[in-house]
Protein backbone atom coordinates (compact mmCIF):
# COMPACT_ATOMS: atom_id res chain seq x y z
CA UNK A 1 0.00 0.00 0.00
CA UNK A 2 0.92 3.42 -0.28
CA UNK A 3 0.07 7.18 1.92
CA UNK A 4 -0.97 9.65 -0.40
CA UNK A 5 -1.44 13.29 1.17
CA UNK A 6 -3.15 15.48 -1.48
CA UNK A 7 -3.32 19.47 -0.65
CA UNK A 8 -6.40 21.70 -1.62
CA UNK A 9 -5.59 24.91 -0.43
CA UNK A 10 -5.68 28.77 -1.33
CA UNK A 11 -2.99 30.29 -3.58
CA UNK A 12 -0.91 33.92 -2.74
CA UNK A 13 -0.66 35.28 -5.59
CA UNK A 14 2.90 35.44 -7.15
CA UNK A 15 3.84 35.34 -3.11
CA UNK A 16 6.39 32.25 -3.11
CA UNK A 17 7.58 33.09 0.30
CA UNK A 18 3.61 33.40 1.93
CA UNK A 19 3.09 30.24 0.04
CA UNK A 20 6.01 28.34 1.48
CA UNK A 21 5.36 29.28 5.52
CA UNK A 22 1.56 27.98 5.09
CA UNK A 23 3.26 24.60 3.27
CA UNK A 24 5.55 24.91 6.37
CA UNK A 25 2.87 24.59 8.75
CA UNK A 26 0.37 22.64 6.79
CA UNK A 27 3.53 19.67 6.61
CA UNK A 28 4.45 19.37 10.07
CA UNK A 29 1.05 18.36 10.83
CA UNK A 30 0.94 15.70 8.08
CA UNK A 31 2.23 12.20 10.00
CA UNK A 32 3.61 10.06 7.95
CA UNK A 33 3.38 9.83 4.14
CA UNK A 34 4.89 8.42 1.30
CA UNK A 35 3.69 10.81 -1.05
CA UNK A 36 2.92 14.67 -0.82
CA UNK A 37 0.43 16.36 -3.97
CA UNK A 38 0.39 19.72 -3.79
CA UNK A 39 -1.54 21.82 -6.87
CA UNK A 40 0.16 23.71 -10.21
CA UNK A 41 2.16 26.68 -9.69
CA UNK A 42 1.62 26.37 -6.26
CA UNK A 43 4.05 29.23 -5.01
CA UNK A 44 2.51 31.71 -6.97
CA UNK A 45 -0.83 30.86 -9.08
CA UNK A 46 -1.80 30.70 -12.63
CA UNK A 47 0.55 33.67 -13.37
CA UNK A 48 1.62 34.98 -17.19
CA UNK A 49 4.37 37.10 -15.44
CA UNK A 50 7.11 34.11 -16.11
CA UNK A 51 10.08 36.66 -17.05
CA UNK A 52 9.40 38.35 -13.55
CA UNK A 53 8.84 35.55 -10.98
CA UNK A 54 9.89 32.39 -12.70
CA UNK A 55 12.74 30.82 -10.67
CA UNK A 56 16.26 28.90 -12.10
CA UNK A 57 15.82 25.24 -12.25
CA UNK A 58 17.98 25.15 -8.99
CA UNK A 59 16.08 27.92 -7.85
CA UNK A 60 15.09 28.32 -3.92
CA UNK A 61 11.63 26.46 -4.19
CA UNK A 62 13.27 23.39 -5.12
CA UNK A 63 15.84 23.66 -2.49
CA UNK A 64 12.94 24.20 -0.03
CA UNK A 65 11.15 20.67 -1.43
CA UNK A 66 14.37 19.04 -1.00
CA UNK A 67 14.75 19.78 2.28
CA UNK A 68 11.07 19.13 3.48
CA UNK A 69 11.61 16.06 1.55
CA UNK A 70 14.69 14.97 3.81
CA UNK A 71 12.70 15.91 6.90
CA UNK A 72 9.65 13.85 6.46
CA UNK A 73 10.94 11.08 4.74
CA UNK A 74 8.65 11.70 2.16
CA UNK A 75 7.95 12.40 -1.78
CA UNK A 76 6.70 15.98 -3.01
CA UNK A 77 5.52 16.63 -6.69
CA UNK A 78 4.23 20.31 -7.10
CA UNK A 79 5.26 22.71 -9.96
CA UNK A 80 6.56 25.87 -10.57
CA UNK A 81 7.53 28.32 -13.11
CA UNK A 82 11.09 27.85 -13.89
CA UNK A 83 13.70 29.30 -16.66
CA UNK A 84 16.14 26.98 -18.32
CA UNK A 85 18.14 27.71 -21.42
CA UNK A 86 16.35 31.51 -21.91
CA UNK A 87 12.51 29.31 -22.01
CA UNK A 88 9.98 28.99 -19.65
CA UNK A 89 8.49 26.12 -18.85
CA UNK A 90 5.35 25.16 -15.77
CA UNK A 91 7.72 22.33 -14.25
CA UNK A 92 6.32 19.91 -12.24
CA UNK A 93 9.21 18.47 -9.37
CA UNK A 94 9.14 15.26 -8.50
CA UNK A 95 11.32 15.72 -4.95
CA UNK A 96 12.47 12.73 -3.15
CA UNK A 97 14.89 12.49 -0.37
CA UNK A 98 18.03 11.57 -2.93
CA UNK A 99 16.43 12.13 -5.79
CA UNK A 100 14.94 14.98 -8.13
CA UNK A 101 12.75 14.10 -11.26
CA UNK A 102 10.27 16.54 -13.42
CA UNK A 103 7.59 16.30 -16.18
CA UNK A 104 7.12 20.02 -18.09
CA UNK A 105 3.62 20.46 -19.00
CA UNK A 106 2.97 19.48 -22.21
CA UNK A 107 -0.29 21.17 -23.42
CA UNK A 108 -0.14 24.72 -22.74
CA UNK A 109 -3.87 26.99 -22.20
CA UNK A 110 -4.18 29.01 -25.29
CA UNK A 111 -6.95 30.38 -23.67
CA UNK A 112 -4.91 31.84 -21.07
CA UNK A 113 -2.19 32.65 -23.30
CA UNK A 114 0.19 30.31 -21.40
CA UNK A 115 2.07 29.18 -25.17
CA UNK A 116 2.89 32.69 -25.58
CA UNK A 117 4.76 32.61 -22.11
CA UNK A 118 5.96 28.52 -21.85
CA UNK A 119 7.32 26.52 -23.76
CA UNK A 120 5.62 22.76 -24.09
CA UNK A 121 7.23 19.49 -22.36
CA UNK A 122 8.35 16.83 -24.94
CA UNK A 123 8.87 13.85 -22.63
CA UNK A 124 6.87 12.28 -20.58
CA UNK A 125 7.22 10.86 -16.76
CA UNK A 126 6.56 7.60 -14.54
CA UNK A 127 8.46 7.41 -11.13
CA UNK A 128 8.49 4.78 -8.71
CA UNK A 129 7.21 4.77 -4.89
CA UNK A 130 6.97 1.63 -2.89
CA UNK A 131 6.46 -0.48 -5.93
CA UNK A 132 4.12 1.95 -7.56
CA UNK A 133 4.53 3.23 -10.84
CA UNK A 134 2.81 7.06 -11.00
CA UNK A 135 2.57 9.15 -13.78
CA UNK A 136 2.25 12.91 -13.19
CA UNK A 137 0.79 15.16 -15.54
CA UNK A 138 -0.54 18.95 -15.46
CA UNK A 139 -4.30 20.46 -15.38
CA UNK A 140 -5.24 21.20 -19.21
CA UNK A 141 -3.50 17.99 -20.17
CA UNK A 142 -6.45 16.19 -18.42
CA UNK A 143 -8.62 17.37 -21.87
CA UNK A 144 -5.96 15.14 -24.11
CA UNK A 145 -6.82 11.27 -23.02
CA UNK A 146 -3.87 9.89 -25.39
CA UNK A 147 -0.93 11.69 -23.39
CA UNK A 148 -2.47 9.94 -20.70
CA UNK A 149 -3.08 6.38 -21.99
CA UNK A 150 -2.03 3.73 -19.57
CA UNK A 151 -0.32 0.94 -21.80
CA UNK A 152 0.04 -2.78 -21.29
CA UNK A 153 3.26 -4.04 -22.56
CA UNK A 154 4.73 -7.98 -21.43
CA UNK A 155 2.41 -8.36 -19.01
CA UNK A 156 3.49 -4.80 -17.14
CA UNK A 157 1.31 -1.51 -17.15
CA UNK A 158 2.86 1.43 -17.52
CA UNK A 159 1.64 3.00 -14.03
CA UNK A 160 -0.86 2.30 -10.99
CA UNK A 161 -1.41 5.70 -10.18
CA UNK A 162 -2.45 8.59 -12.53
CA UNK A 163 -1.81 12.08 -11.02
CA UNK A 164 -3.17 15.87 -12.35
CA UNK A 165 -2.21 19.05 -10.38
CA UNK A 166 -4.58 21.52 -11.35
CA UNK A 167 -5.67 25.53 -11.30
CA UNK A 168 -8.85 24.99 -12.68
CA UNK A 169 -11.41 27.32 -12.91
CA UNK A 170 -14.72 26.69 -11.09
CA UNK A 171 -16.69 27.35 -13.77
CA UNK A 172 -15.49 23.89 -15.73
CA UNK A 173 -15.25 22.15 -12.54
CA UNK A 174 -18.15 19.45 -13.90
CA UNK A 175 -15.69 18.99 -16.74
CA UNK A 176 -12.73 17.98 -14.32
CA UNK A 177 -14.32 15.99 -12.43
CA UNK A 178 -15.79 14.11 -15.14
CA UNK A 179 -12.83 13.57 -17.02
CA UNK A 180 -10.82 12.91 -13.88
CA UNK A 181 -13.32 9.63 -13.57
CA UNK A 182 -12.86 8.77 -17.17
CA UNK A 183 -9.05 8.91 -16.72
CA UNK A 184 -9.72 6.31 -14.17
CA UNK A 185 -11.94 3.98 -15.89
CA UNK A 186 -10.52 3.58 -19.27
CA UNK A 187 -6.64 3.11 -17.91
CA UNK A 188 -7.60 0.94 -15.26
CA UNK A 189 -5.33 3.12 -13.09
CA UNK A 190 -6.14 5.34 -9.48
CA UNK A 191 -6.34 8.68 -10.55
CA UNK A 192 -5.67 11.81 -8.30
CA UNK A 193 -6.48 15.05 -9.15
CA UNK A 194 -5.16 18.42 -6.96
CA UNK A 195 -6.78 21.13 -7.62
CA UNK A 196 -6.44 25.02 -5.40
CA UNK A 197 -9.21 27.09 -4.14
CA UNK A 198 -10.29 30.69 -3.57
CA UNK A 199 -10.04 33.61 -6.63
CA UNK A 200 -6.69 34.61 -8.21
CA UNK A 201 -5.63 38.07 -9.44
CA UNK A 202 -7.75 37.80 -12.50
CA UNK A 203 -10.93 37.34 -10.44
CA UNK A 204 -11.05 33.73 -11.49
CA UNK A 205 -12.93 31.50 -8.86
CA UNK A 206 -11.29 28.15 -8.08
CA UNK A 207 -13.24 25.61 -6.09
CA UNK A 208 -10.82 22.87 -5.62
CA UNK A 209 -13.18 20.06 -6.80
CA UNK A 210 -10.37 17.83 -6.31
CA UNK A 211 -10.93 13.94 -6.16
CA UNK A 212 -9.32 10.32 -5.42
CA UNK A 213 -11.03 7.82 -8.08
CA UNK A 214 -10.00 4.13 -7.74
CA UNK A 215 -9.66 1.96 -11.01
CA UNK A 216 -13.83 1.66 -11.27
CA UNK A 217 -14.60 5.13 -11.23
CA UNK A 218 -15.47 5.02 -7.67
CA UNK A 219 -15.21 8.07 -5.42
CA UNK A 220 -12.88 7.46 -2.47
CA UNK A 221 -12.47 10.79 -1.08
CA UNK A 222 -13.83 13.59 1.08
CA UNK A 223 -13.17 16.65 -0.44
CA UNK A 224 -15.54 19.45 -0.63
CA UNK A 225 -16.08 22.42 -2.89
CA UNK A 226 -14.24 25.70 -2.05
CA UNK A 227 -12.98 24.11 1.00
CA UNK A 228 -9.16 24.13 2.50
CA UNK A 229 -8.73 20.47 3.11
CA UNK A 230 -5.77 17.71 2.95
CA UNK A 231 -6.70 13.92 2.10
CA UNK A 232 -5.26 10.98 3.47
CA UNK A 233 -5.21 7.98 1.09
CA UNK A 234 -4.26 4.76 1.56
CA UNK A 235 -4.05 2.73 -1.71
CA UNK A 236 -4.01 -0.85 -1.84
CA UNK A 237 -1.83 -2.56 -4.70
CA UNK A 238 -3.75 -6.12 -4.35
CA UNK A 239 -6.68 -4.53 -4.75
CA UNK A 240 -6.29 -3.15 -7.69
CA UNK A 241 -4.21 -6.00 -8.82
CA UNK A 242 -7.35 -8.31 -8.82
CA UNK A 243 -9.45 -5.95 -11.09
CA UNK A 244 -7.04 -5.81 -13.77
CA UNK A 245 -6.47 -9.80 -13.58
CA UNK A 246 -10.54 -10.00 -13.19
CA UNK A 247 -10.88 -7.51 -16.41
CA UNK A 248 -7.97 -6.99 -18.07
CA UNK A 249 -9.48 -4.57 -20.96
CA UNK A 250 -6.09 -2.84 -21.81
CA UNK A 251 -4.93 -6.25 -23.34
CA UNK A 252 -7.02 -5.64 -26.07
CA UNK A 253 -5.90 -1.88 -26.71
CA UNK A 254 -3.65 -0.93 -29.44
CA UNK A 255 -0.32 -0.93 -29.44
CA UNK A 256 1.23 2.26 -30.65
CA UNK A 257 3.82 5.06 -29.87
CA UNK A 258 3.16 8.66 -29.81
CA UNK A 259 4.89 11.32 -32.32
CA UNK A 260 6.20 14.31 -30.26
Amino acid sequence: MVNIASIQTNIFWENPNANKLEYDKLFDSLGPVDLIILPEMFTTGFSMRANEIAEHSSGATLSWMQEHSKKLDSCIVGSLQVKENNKFYNRLYVVKPNEVQYYDKRYLFSMAEEDKHFSKGEKELIFEIKGWKIKPLICYDLRFPVWSRNKYKNKKFDYDILVYIANWPAVRSDAWTSLLKARAIENASYVIGVNRIGKDNNKINYHGSSRVFDFQGKRLDKFTDNNFHIEKSVLIKTDLNTFREKFPVLKDADDFNLLI
